[in-house]
């Protein structure tokens, strides 16, 4: 049984999330409690496995008791309740980066039972479930920079080795622990990256524009939140808005963003899987695939395909995942060039790039 501590100073929210919880029989709601302070009090006689924690609450918020619970429980995974606005936004982002797990949205109408008991569910339980399931299997080992002999076997596959050629594009997918690990990785590129960065960070609307404001704010790099028909330059970073798919389309000489609302893929839109086809067709081995931390599987499909137009596939190590599911499943594909923890990935892109683009994007440039 996965014990859940659910902290929250609505009463009807407590008990909608003890409900929602309920249908999953490996899922235990152990205690409840109104405020940060009363939780922090219950913390050791419950000794929950992971805790949702409201964001706005009388006495503590969120935020405050997060901070005080990750001084004595740094590996608790906490999952965040937040708001669809831009205060709810801003103060999500401020504990994930203060050590949340991850966040959910409040529903909208907590009037609608339902709705909102179903809501709650499809979000939380999922990720309570990636992060304290344990795998009864054990991960296979994290691998640097491929050796020689792996090497060898991808020239004899007719493939050419990974990081043979210029890069033109990074292209990174990312959800659980993504925007703590973009983060890091952004900040330790350099302001004349020779390239551009189109990625996809799971979030919903209003989220990924705030999350872009940060990113801009943080880095040396230029970071937007992507808009239609935009075209690529180097040193700027796309961030994926909420609930619109990514993709990249030669136009001309350029290569240029498209948005679009079609079906989620592995139930998720934005998602890698949509961006990364794109980028495969745009440029092919020109290209660099990233998968940082994340739950799901979103990516894979898109990595094979980036693979066998022969771009390099890097993906987070997982010590550092918060989450392995979206890296681990590109290393079970077998196409995982490099398995790396995120300050790896970051030298190892500007690198890559340092040596020059490959022709292609310079071509493209207006």
């Amino acid at each position: 049984m996965i014990s859940v501590l659910v902290v929250d100073d609505s009463v009807v929210v407590r008990r909608l999330v003890a409900d929602a919880l309920s249908a999953d029989r490996g899922v235990e709601v152990v205690g409840t409690a109104p405020n940060g302070r009363v939780a922090l009090a219950k913390l050791d006689q419950l000794a929950p496995d992971l805790v949702t924690l409201d964001i706005e609450m009388p006495v503590m918020d969120g935020l405050t008791t997060l901070r005080q619970l990750r001084r004595t429980h740094p590996k608790l995974p906490v999952i965040m309740f937040s708001t669809l606005t831009r205060a709810g936004a801003t103060a999500t982002l401020d504990a994930l980066a203060a050590g949340a797990s991850d966040y959910v949205t409040k529903p909208a109408n907590v009037g609608s039972v339902a709705e909102s008991l179903a809501s709650v569910r499809d979000q939380l339980l999922p990720r309570i479930h990636a992060l304290c399931d344990r795998p009864a299997v054990p991960k296979p080992p994290a691998m640097p920079v491929p050796t020689r002999d792996r090497a060898d076997a991808q020239r004899r596959s007719g493939r050419p080795p990974p990081g043979a050629g210029g890069v033109d594009v990074i292209a990174v997918g990312c959800s659980t622990g993504g925007p703590d690990a973009l983060t890091r990785m952004l900040t330790m590129l350099p302001a004349g990256l020779p390239v551009p960065v189109v990625v996809v960070q799971h979030m919903p609307p209003v989220f990924t524009a705030m999350f872009a404001e940060r990113l801009n704010r943080m880095t040396a790099l230029t970071v937007v939140e992507a808009v239609d028909g935009t075209t690529l330059r180097p040193g700027t970073v796309y961030i994926a808005p909420g609930n619109q798919h990514l993709t990249v389309v030669r136009q001309g000489t350029a290569v240029v963003t498209r948005l679009h609302g079609g079906p989620p893929e592995n139930y998720c839109r934005p998602a890698v899987d949509v961006l990364f086809r794109s980028v495969a067709t745009a440029f092919g081995g020109a290209a660099v695939g990233v998968v940082l931390t994340g739950m799901g599987q979103d990516g894979a499909r898109g990595c094979r395909l980036l693979h066998a137009a022969g771009a390099e596939i890097v993906v987070q190590d997982e010590a550092s995942s918060v989450v392995w599911g979206m890296p681990g499943a590109v290393v079970g594909g077998g196409v995982a060039d490099a398995v790396l923890t995120v300050d790896q990935i970051a030298a190892h892109l500007a690198q890559r790039t340092a040596r020059g683009v490959a022709g292609a994007f310079a071509r493209a440039r207006p």
